[in-house]
């Protein structure tokens, strides 16, 4: 094996799909969707900041997300915001909340609802 061939593609995001036939997924969502960037007035999940959730059958709860600027003021506390909406639900045994840069966060990547609101429809 080369050295090349041992190391994921540059650029490749290395985010699995979210556990949506989850029972616990709809719920999840609901609670993602009670936290709003300060800056923004809509919430992260239709923002299009929650990239993946992936919810083990014995209810730990993997979270990766971005923001919509590295440089975003509440970096340091958003993922803590995320982990105490969801944290509280019955079946959620521990939460993390991973910051991920790879895939850039782009205004593509939110629902028609926040375009809407943004006005960006």
């Amino acid at each position: 094996m080369t050295a090349e061939s041992d190391t994921p593609l540059e650029g490749t995001p290395l985010i699995k799909p979210s556990s949506t036939d989850h029972p616990l997924y709809d719920k999840i969502v609901e609670a993602c969707r009670s936290v709003y960037d300060p800056e923004v007035p809509v919430n992260i999940y239709d923002l299009g900041l929650i990239y993946t959730i992936e919810i083990s059958d014995e209810g730990d709860v993997q979270i990766y997300m971005s923001l919509t600027a590295p440089g975003c003021p509440v970096a340091g506390e958003m993922p803590g915001w995320i982990a105490d909406a969801i944290s509280p639900l019955a079946g959620v045994k521990t939460v993390n909340v991973e910051l991920v840069w790879e895939p850039q966060w782009g205004m593509e990547m939110m629902s028609d609802e926040a375009r809407l609101e943004l006005g960006f429809m």
